[in-house]
């Protein structure tokens, strides 16, 4: 899945140790709701939403 560079950036504030876990439960929120880019609006809305769920 293609990443714009805002959310890139954005996407390396998350600690190495967890991206991979993260990179894919974004693309999966992503893919649920049929975007084909993450954006900046579409990671913010995705830890939003995982943000939550703690």
């Amino acid at each position: 899945m293609e990443w714009t560079p805002e959310a890139k950036t954005l996407f390396k504030e998350i600690p190495f140790f967890v991206r991979f876990a993260a990179k894919r439960k974004i693309e999966n929120f992503a893919r649920d709701r049929n975007e084909e880019v993450i954006t900046a609006e579409v990671y913010q809305a995705a830890r939003k939403q995982f943000d939550t769920k703690n």
